[in-house]
Parts: C-alpha cells; sequence; structure tokens
C-alpha cells in the first residue's frame, strides 16, 4: 500500500469516528444537543417532571438512577467512600472530595467581595447573600426572610411551639441545640469560659464579653435622654423606663407596677407575710435586706452591737423565696460583710497568707507562679498587677523613661 493511498484511508477513517461522536439527538424544549438517545430522554425528564426511581421504604421519588442509588444509603447505612487520613465514611463521593479539604486545607471558593475562601461551593453562595443582601427564604407565617435555610427551620419553631431538644436531667426542652448545651451546664457546673483579667469563670460565652467591660470600662449602650451609658443592653432598658414611665411588672393581689422585677418581688413579701432575712442571734426576722443590714443585735454578742444578722444570711435565704436578683445581692453583702468581721477564708497554700476575697489570693498567688499576665504594648514589659501595668503607661505618657 503506498503512501498517498494510507493518507486517504486515514483521513477517511477519522471522519468516520469524527462523525459517530456528532450529537444528533436534540432535547426541542431547550435545544441542548446529545450523542445518545438515552442521554436525551434522561434530560427530558427535567422538563416533564417525571420521577421514574421510587424509594420502597419511604415512597420518595427520584429523576435519575444515580440519585436513587445515594438515597437508598440513608436505610441501608452503607458508607463506601472511605477517608484515608481520618477513617471516616460518607455516602457520597463529592463528601469524601470536601471532607478532605479539612486535611489538605484547601479552600477553592474564593468571594471576589471580601477575599474569603470557602471550601464548599455552597459555603461560597450562601456567604455572598451578605455582599447581596438576598434573604431567600421566607417564613409563610409572619413573612420574615433568612439568608439560610437552617435559620428558617429554627425560626418556624417559635410558630409551631416545636422544642426538640430536651434536658435528660430535667425534662426542660429547647428550639435550638446550642442553648440546650448552654443549659446543660447549669447541670454539670461547667465553665469554660474564663476572663484572663480576674480568672473568674462563666458558663456562657455572652456572659464572659459581658463581664469583661467591667475591667475595660466599655460602655456601649447609651440613653438618648440624658447620654449615660451602660455596659448592658439590659442596664439601658431599665435606665429608660425612668424617661419613659414604663413599669412592666406588675403584682397580682394589688395592681400596682414596677420598672424592675426585683422591686416587684420585694413588693409581693408584703402580700405574703414573708420576712426571708433571718437574725441568727436573736431570731428576728426582716422582710426588707436594708432593715436587716441595719439591725443591732444585743443577743450574743455581748451587747457591743455587732451587726449579727450578717453572719449566716446567705445559708438562710434562697433563690425560691426572695428570688435570684435579690440572692445576688445578699451574696455581695455577705462578701463586704469580712471587711468589718476581718475573716479572712482564702488562704494561700505556698506561704500560707490569707486574704478575704478570692481574686486578691489570686493576684497574690503570682509572686509565686512568676505570672505576669499584664503586657505593655509599646515596649513589651509585663506586669503582675494591671495597676502596675497603669502606672508604667502613665510614666511614658509624662515623659518618663520605660526604665
Amino acid at each position: 500500500m503506498n503512501d498517498a493511498l494510507f493518507q486517504v484511508l486515514e483521513t477517511l477513517r477519522l471522519e468516520t469516528k469524527k462523525g459517530s461522536k456528532e450529537r444528533h439527538h436534540r432535547c426541542l424544549e431547550c435545544g441542548q444537543a446529545f450523542t445518545l438517545r438515552s442521554n436525551l430522554r434522561r434530560h427530558q425528564r427535567i422538563h416533564t417532571g417525571v420521577k421514574a426511581y421510587h424509594c420502597s421504604d419511604c415512597g420518595k421519588s427520584f429523576l435519575h438512577q444515580s440519585y436513587f442509588t445515594t438515597h437508598q444509603r440513608v436505610h441501608t447505612g452503607e458508607k463506601p467512600y472511605h477517608c484515608s487520613e481520618c477513617g471516616k465514611n460518607f455516602t457520597e463521593l463529592n463528601h469524601l472530595k470536601n471532607h478532605r479539604r479539612i486535611h489538605t486545607g484547601e479552600r477553592p471558593h474564593y468571594c471576589s467581595e471580601c477575599g474569603k475562601n470557602f471550601t464548599k461551593l455552597s459555603n461560597l453562595k450562601t456567604h455572598q447573600r451578605i455582599h447581596t443582601g438576598e434573604k431567600p427564604y421566607h417564613c409563610s407565617e409572619c413573612e420574615k426572610s433568612f439568608y439560610h435555610q437552617s435559620h428558617l427551620k429554627i425560626h418556624q419553631r417559635t410558630h409551631t411551639g416545636e422544642k426538640p431538644y430536651q434536658c435528660s436531667e430535667c425534662g426542660k426542652s429547647f428550639t435550638v441545640q446550642s442553648h440546650l448545651q448552654q443549659h446543660q451546664r447549669i447541670h454539670t457546673g461547667e465553665r469554660p469560659y474564663r476572663c484572663s483579667e480576674c480568672g473568674k469563670s462563666f458558663s456562657q460565652q455572652s456572659s464572659l464579653q459581658l463581664h469583661r467591660r467591667i475591667h475595660t470600662g466599655e460602655k456601649l449602650y447609651h440613653c438618648l435622654e440624658c447620654g449615660k451609658s451602660f455596659s448592658q443592653q439590659t442596664h439601658l432598658r431599665q435606665h429608660q423606663r425612668i424617661h419613659t414611665g414604663v413599669k412592666p411588672y406588675h403584682c397580682s393581689e394589688c395592681g400596682k407596677s414596677f420598672t424592675r422585677l426585683s422591686y416587684l418581688q420585694q413588693h409581693h413579701l408584703i402580700h405574703t407575710g414573708e420576712k426571708p432575712y433571718y437574725c441568727s442571734e436573736c431570731g428576728k426576722n426582716f422582710r426588707h435586706l436594708k432593715t436587716a443590714t441595719t439591725h443591732k443585735c444585743t443577743k450574743g454578742s455581748g451587747g457591743n452591737g455587732y451587726d449579727c444578722c450578717l453572719r449566716r444570711t446567705l445559708s438562710r435565704i434562697t433563690a425560691h423565696n426572695v428570688g435570684r436578683v435579690l440572692l445576688h445581692r445578699v451574696k455581695h453583702l455577705l462578701k463586704h460583710r469580712l471587711i468589718h468581721t476581718g475573716e479572712k477564708p482564702y488562704r494561700c497554700s505556698e506561704c500560707g497568707k490569707s486574704f478575704n476575697q478570692r481574686i486578691d489570693l489570686q493576684t497574690h498567688q503570682r509572686i509565686h507562679t512568676g505570672e505576669k499576665p499584664y503586657c505593655c504594648s509599646e515596649c513589651g514589659r509585663s506586669f503582675t498587677y494591671s495597676s502596675s501595668l497603669k502606672t508604667h503607661k502613665c510614666t511614658k505618657s509624662s515623659g518618663g523613661s520605660w526604665h
């Protein structure tokens, strides 16, 4: 066979092969073309809405057999796609591919607005709604809209009253799982959020954030009427009632109204006749905390006028009969009492020195541990006490030397 004939035959073979791949099967609805008739038929289900594959377990139907096969793994529990890094298994290959990015650190989907990267395209699309303002998920009850479908589902529970997350300890139910987790810390006593300034711990991160403002002096909430500022929004709301005259707490017995819940709780004692404040020396009871603190008992104290009603007040009062707000005030009162009694219940295990407040002991212990948590951002020098850092900064600002 000569070269010319071979070239003609090869050209004919390539033309035949090329022609065999032409897309002769075209969709009359959208114009898309396919090489195989079976692919066209599968595509046309999108337009007709026919779902030929039915699940015998739950009755759900699917357009494509591949979707049906994947769905069946929900019932069988099959997870054929295995992560070689951590051993986790998945029902779909795409889920495994997305998961692997946790190990590789890959974030291929980029937001052109703010530069943030994402592991999943769906996460990027959801994120972009922050920039566009799009809220595609609408509540049919109140017309409120949401960025995420999960946020809509949680919101709808306010209308249905559904609370699917139940505490196994006390039976209380919650609409959101995170609220249940926070609640369970009441039973476990767990306080994972710790203040780096004073060492105090909290069960909720929001409580720690509010507490930190005590140290920073930050007051974000301002009264538009008089300009007074507050560290907590609840304190601002309470204050604003001075200007508005709103008294939302009503006594069911006499109809009298109050600006604060603690005032209503104190008022209720008039109707119940309860006197929760108790003097352990003379046995006298008091309705008001202020009256108890000014009571001077001569029994058991040698007639020296010792303010004995403060000795065991906390042990005589429960949150049930005076309310959490009043109990909180009593705790502060008893802490203050230590100044007058000279009692120092907090003792250093290293040197034996005692203190009347736990925070003072924690600060003292830094002498032994060498911890210096307060650092100057200008020169890097560290200090044991926050007051020392403040003095150091004042020295610099007044023209003194860092050393």
